[in-house]
């Protein structure tokens, strides 16, 4: 299957991606690949060390008649979301991505495809063991934990790097050429409570919300995609008012940087309110599933009947529960006044878990400034404080400012023209790129974004075109021979 991706053109780049996925990296299980990396860099005869929190660098001289423009850095990062369908079975701890072509795409069967940034990493392996392809002086910077935290570009030394400009291949639109990116926090709200014995009038149920798109929680975040927590708390509140509903157990989304897709309920009703609540659900779900028929044409949400659980939360926690997940934004906050079409800041509930006696809700919190961030997280604490939950600021990271008269950016506006016969997209994103963080340990270094047309990250739906890897590749040739000189 995966052969069919090696013969796609431009070879050199499908053949790199073919082999990186090969290679198990769900973010924070990155040691595999960074031994891939390693032996990669050390097979070339090219200089590669590992940092000490896991970045891997290696280093490739100039070709001949480069040796006098600037030096650069390629960065990409080595982790990839892990989201599959409930229905695939696949282990991303030992698993290598299994990919088909479909039209002009390639995908991944039933999981995320790991293009996001897997591409990127794959263009610099190309170009580091390519021998006829002219580059200035190279610095390749392949960083840990991107998905999850970060933390391989907030551990970087500033005094590792020596190059002058930075191209960072994490855009995911083919027409864009990045110039600043949203920073982040992550929410964290929890809470304890007395679980109490089941009354034997009650009868059990499970609900669940599945089939939705799911998606990236800041490049999709105001699509109006459907959020299964929120769509969930929908379900079950004024539950307790109308049929005695009382919660056992929440498991809901994933991943904080994927709009959640599936949550699953078990609860317990009054009996003598069973065919009551049957049809309720089922007019409730109608009235969603009509709601979201345009974004979300797969929503389904089943109840079905289960054994009565043994314990259910306290009523009082529970009511506040559902008030406070009701009150908790989700989606755009506020868009920004500089920059046309920007989304400035958002959240996402990414997370909730109620079981034995604990709650655990997970937000991302995104910004472009900085002040507004803080508004926001500020807004989520005081709404979960309020039912009594606890609530921790984690994870925080800049945002990277837009320099307008950035030397590459002047490179690489009228080469995109050349090359495609139009002005490119120059914009900044709602994602959380690393060049806010590196920028924090190297404030002179030029950065700039950019990438082929990946649609669905963090999704099992997750596909990159072929036709946009081809035009994009010539585009990174392009950029390589015109990097200006010192």
């Amino acid at each position: 299957m995966n052969s069919e991706i090696r013969a796609l053109e431009p070879k050199a780049l499908w053949n790199k991606f073919a082999d990186l996925n090969a290679v198990p990296r769900p973010s924070k299980k990155e040691e595999r690949v960074i031994q891939f990396m390693k032996n990669f860099g050390t097979k070339l005869n090219l200089e590669t060390l590992e940092d000490e929190i896991g970045n891997v660098i290696i280093r490739k001289p100039a070709t001949a008649g480069m040796e006098d423009r600037k030096a650069i850095v390629m960065q990409s990062h080595l982790d990839m979301v892990h989201q599959k369908n409930n229905d695939t079975e696949f282990n991303f701890d030992t698993q290598g991505i299994e990919m088909f072509i479909e039209g002009d795409w390639v995908k991944a069967k039933g999981t995320t495809l790991g293009a996001d940034n897997g591409l990127g990493v794959a263009t610099i392996l190309a170009i580091l063991e390519s021998d006829d392809i002219p580059h200035p002086a190279l610095e390749a910077l392949f960083t840990i934990d991107e998905e999850t935290g970060m933390t391989g570009a907030k551990g970087l030394k500033g005094s590792l790097l020596k190059g002058d400009i930075l191209l960072n291949l994490d855009t995911e639109e083919d027409d864009e050429i990045g110039v600043g990116c949203a920073g982040g926090i992550d929410v964290t709200a929890t809470r304890n409570y007395e679980q109490e014995e089941t009354p034997e009038f009650k009868i059990g149920f499970q609900l669940e919300v599945k089939g939705l798109q799911g998606g990236h929680s800041g490049m999709q975040i105001h699509e109006g995609l459907g959020n299964a927590n929120k769509i969930m708390n929908r379900l079950l509140f004024d539950g307790f008012e109308l049929f005695g509903l009382r919660i056992s157990e929440i498991d809901g989304g994933s991943l904080r940087n994927a709009i959640p897709r599936e949550s699953r309920a078990v609860v317990a009703i009054d009996a003598i309110h069973e065919a009551a609540f049957k049809s309720e659900i089922e007019k409730r779900a109608s009235e969603i599933k009509k709601e979201f028929k345009t974004m979300e044409p797969d929503l389904d949400i089943v109840l079905e009947s289960t054994d009565t659980p043994e314990k259910i939360m306290d009523l009082g926690v529970q009511e506040g529960l559902t008030r406070a997940l009701y009150a908790a934004l989700n989606g755009v906050y506020r868009m920004s006044a500089d920059i046309p079409d920007l989304v400035e800041t958002s959240n996402n509930i990414a997370r909730v878990i109620v079981k034995d006696g604990q709650i655990k809700i997970g937000c991302l919190t995104r910004s472009s400034v900085e002040t507004s961030k803080w508004d926001l997280a500020n807004t989520l604490r005081a709404t979960f404080e309020l039912t009594g939950c606890e609530v921790e600021f984690s994870g925080d990271y800049p945002g990277w400012t837009p320099n307008m008269d950035s030397d590459i950016l002047k490179v690489m506006v009228p080469l995109y023209e050349k090359l495609n016969g139009e002005k490119p997209h120059v914009a900044a994103c709602h994602a959380g790129l690393e060049c806010g963080i590196l920028g924090t340990n190297y404030p002179d270094m030029d950065m700039i974004s950019f990438g082929p047309n990946i649609k669905g990250a963090h999704s099992p739906d997750e596909r990159a075109q072929i036709s946009s890897a081809q035009k994009y590749w010539k585009f990174v040739l392009e950029i390589l021979k015109n990097i200006p000189k010192r």
